[in-house]
């Protein structure tokens, strides 16, 4: 039937080719179609906009650019991501104030806010990002010394509260 078929709409072949022809395909494995790559998670780009562009793999570049292209909000977004991050890594707190500006002129939600709240103490935020002193091992000491204390709250007396901050 098939061959009466292809020889009416005028194929001059045999019938021992359209036979050899049909018992090669139905003999060959079905190939499915591969579903499109899913979309990137709000998660992942969040980590390709967060993290140091030379720890990106190409694929990751190529697609973190394919969405900043579709969305300036996000580019811009991206622009003051980076530079922020240049400034706490390079110790370049002289540049803050200039970043504020821009941060509230780009008037992105997350980031306008954050930058609102940087104005509110300037001189320490930028001296934060600028000297190389840091409170850090202060602040952690009292946070496990809170910790402690909250874990024995009510079971000890100051005694005890001394010792295991000595042993700990």
């Amino acid at each position: 039937m098939l061959y009466r078929e292809l020889a009416e709409r005028g194929w001059h072949g045999g019938y021992s080719t359209l036979q050899d022809w049909a018992r090669h395909e139905l003999h060959q494995p079905r190939r499915t179609p591969q579903p499109p790559p899913a979309p990137a998670s709000t998660r992942q780009v969040t980590g390709w906009l967060t993290r140091r562009p030379s720890s990106l793999t190409e694929d990751q570049h190529q697609q973190l650019k394919a969405i900043l292209d579709d969305c300036p909000e996000l580019a811009v977004a991206h622009h003051l991501i980076r530079d922020f991050a240049d400034m706490l890594t390079q110790q370049t707190g002289v540049l803050l104030p200039a970043w504020i500006d821009e941060a509230l002129t780009a008037n992105l939600p997350g980031i306008t806010g954050f930058a609102r709240g940087l104005t509110g103490d300037l001189e320490a935020v930028a001296a934060g990002l600028t000297l190389r002193w840091s409170s850090g091992g202060t602040e952690g000491a009292v946070n496990r010394i809170k910790k402690i204390k909250r874990q024995l709250y009510g079971r000890a007396d100051f005694t005890l509260l001394r010792k295991m901050i000595l042993l700990a």
